[in-house]
């Protein structure tokens, strides 16, 4: 039972790919069950059902590329954006770009010639 037996179960079953997209199971443990097991265990059974990855809902106000997009499609669309976390979102940007800045710049070197070391025969005081 090596890696193509198992491509070949893993086509013929496709309800094992919705479990790995959802983060229930990993290939990796998918494999080892089919290696200890085999095809035909009674192991496939819970998988048999089919699973839906996390991404399939659809927002039903975005039109697909199917649908021509009307003004009306447009509008809702833009009716639908929240605009207090866009602005959040831009000043989080902003302040990252600071950031950024602030450890880019380089900063004017002291000038060495102003500087005038103490005598050494005087003391703090004087």
């Amino acid at each position: 039972m090596g890696k193509e037996a198992f491509k070949q179960f893993v086509h013929t079953h496709p309800n094992l790919a919705g479990y790995v997209a959802r983060g229930d199971m990993t290939w990796q443990k998918f494999y080892e069950m089919y290696d200890l097991y085999g095809e035909n265990s009674v192991i496939w059974d819970p998988y048999q059902v089919a699973v839906t990855p996390p991404n399939t809902n659809v927002n039903k106000n975005v039109p697909t590329k199917k649908q021509e997009t009307s003004w009306k499609d447009l509008v809702q669309m833009v009716k639908g954006i929240d605009l207090a976390s866009v602005q959040k979102g831009i000043d989080g940007m902003q302040k990252a770009i600071g950031l950024v800045q602030e450890f880019t710049t380089k900063k004017a070197p002291t000038n060495a010639s102003t500087y005038e070391p103490r005598p050494l025969y005087r003391y703090f005081e004087d």
